[in-house]
């Protein structure tokens, strides 16, 4: 029963962080959001000391529970090696104990924090994981549903019906949907062979959360009199970590999954109180058990007050397939960011900004030290004063909560005029759509020859009024390149 109570949270925390990343629509975010805010990194990232703390307590209490409930790049590696025992009783008793690669394990985690303080915001993307784990939904499992879900659209239409509406799937960077390809891969096959190996070697917050798991209060021990030595357990065990021949359990690698419980049918395992009286000869029952885990879900939803709050604003701008992308000195970053510095120092790049953004504005960066990084570029859409969607769910404090009112006086770029593309000087034809649809007025059309009132009007960019939503941008009508882009800021400021 204890191992029926841990799945299902698991399942439930796995299914709901999983549809964060595929709602395009951002409803469940006001709902779930906070799942994606417990999230061990994220929480270090945002300085969120309510979250920190319980999950800290979590593992002082119960051991690596997060492991095991909270982070969905774990229960990913659960659900694989569960697949695999499904098909023979030889595949589901494969594992045995090995001792811990403590080199490796605390040499990814040096690593990690060094490219914390370096401020290699591609590494740190990279071990985070559940920045992995969202990179591999936003890149491999969300185009399907979006395909899915255009296919309803569809249906539905043809019904004369509008319950859904179709929205384009298109792959917004390649290296990243390599580098989510690959760890789905590498993650999965390692989960098929050897189970938790990629925890308890690779991650940098099982490290830390199995170190802090050692002092654990409630832990899984071997009665020693009990044992029969038949490996059972160990064979069970998919972070290796049961040493049955001499009755040891490594603590730091065990992530409370409670599997070795149902296998041995002598009762020699037990999850107790590590200072549980020696005069005690009460043994630990299922019921007791079954209570110390409830406690951990009654513990985490402590968190649920953290919720997201979501704005439901209006869609995006018609998709201009045949635009390309301008050369910008300075790449641009959402309002709330502050600055790039902040940005880059806090974001792991895990991609939810980017699912959620209505208008398309937003995708991962393909520079080299910031690769996988939300970026801003207008070729789909411009960013609409009236939005705050990616400040509203980003759980790292990358983009802080920014109202609409603050947002719409943010300068996070400035608009730039290049005349060789401008309509009414290669066509000779009036525009002024730039000037039309900026929300803050800051572009004015001026005759093109000063002497002459009557002669054909060019924007005039007063930067100081610009705040870089990029309405201008998306929607010039010059091809290949607008006549006119927005350079971003290095720096916010407010007009």
């Amino acid at each position: 029963m204890l191992r029926t109570i841990r799945r299902a949270l698991a399942l439930i925390f796995f299914i709901a962080v999983t549809l964060l990343f595929l709602d395009f629509t951002g409803t469940l975010h006001s709902w779930l959001g906070w799942m994606a805010k417990i999230q061990f990194l994220p929480a270090v990232l945002a300085l969120n000391a309510a979250v920190i703390l319980v999950l800290v307590l979590l593992t002082l209490i119960f051991g690596r529970v997060y492991c095991s409930v909270i982070c969905p790049l774990g229960v990913f590696q659960d659900i694989v090696a569960h697949i695999n025992s499904r098909r023979s009783r030889k595949a589901a008793m494969r594992y045995t104990w090995s001792p811990a690669r403590n080199i490796l394990r605390y040499g990814m985690l040096v690593l990690f924090l060094a490219a914390m303080i370096a401020g290699v915001g591609t590494l740190v993307a990279l071990l985070d994981p559940y920045a992995s784990y969202g990179r591999m939904v936003s890149n491999l499992l969300a185009p399907l549903w979006q395909w899915g879900n255009n296919l309803l659209a569809y249906i539905a239409e043809q019904a004369g019906s509008y319950a859904f509406y179709s929205v384009d799937v298109w792959m917004k960077s390649l290296p990243t949907f390599i580098i989510a390809a690959a760890t789905f891969i590498v993650i999965a096959v390692l989960a098929w062979k050897n189970g938790r190996t990629y925890c308890n070697t690779v991650c940098p917050v099982g490290t830390v959360l199995g170190f802090l798991s050692r002092f654990s209060l409630f832990r899984i021990v071997i009665d020693a009199g009990k044992c029969k030595e038949c490996g059972l357990c160990s064979r069970q065990c998919k972070a290796s970590c049961i040493d049955y021949k001499n009755h040891k359990v490594d603590h730091s690698r065990c992530v409370t999954c409670f599997d070795c419980l149902g296998t041995c049918s002598h009762g020699a395992l037990r999850y107790e109180f590590r200072f549980r009286s020696a005069g005690d000869k009460t043994p630990a029952t299922a019921d007791t058990s079954r209570r110390t885990f409830l406690a951990v879900a009654a513990m985490t939803t402590v968190s649920a007050a953290m919720k997201a709050q979501e704005k439901k604003v209006d869609g995006g701008l018609a998709v201009i397939e045949d635009k390309k992308i301008p050369d910008r000195l300075t790449r641009i970053v959402p309002a709330g960011a502050v600055s790039l510095r902040n940005f880059q120092s806090h974001c792991t790049a895990c991609q939810l900004c980017v699912s959620v953004c209505p208008n398309q504005v937003l995708r991962p960066s393909t520079g080299l030290m910031h690769l996988m990084m939300p970026e801003m570029s207008y070729e789909r859409g411009y960013c609409r004063p009236e939005c705050t969607r990616c400040a509203d769910v980003c759980p790292a404090g990358a983009i802080l909560p920014i109202t609409v009112a603050e947002k719409s006086s943010v300068r996070i770029g400035h608009a730039v005029w290049i005349s060789d593309n401008c309509v009414p000087l290669t066509d000779g034809q009036e525009c002024g759509n730039c000037a039309r649809h900026c929300p803050t007025g800051a572009i004015q059309m001026i005759p093109s020859v000063p002497s002459d009132p009557a002669s054909l009007k060019i924007p005039a960019i007063n930067t100081e009024r610009c705040i870089g939503c990029g309405a201008c941008e998306n929607l010039c009508p010059a091809r290949p390149f607008s006549a006119i882009y927005v350079e971003g800021h290095l720096t916010h400021s407010e007009m």
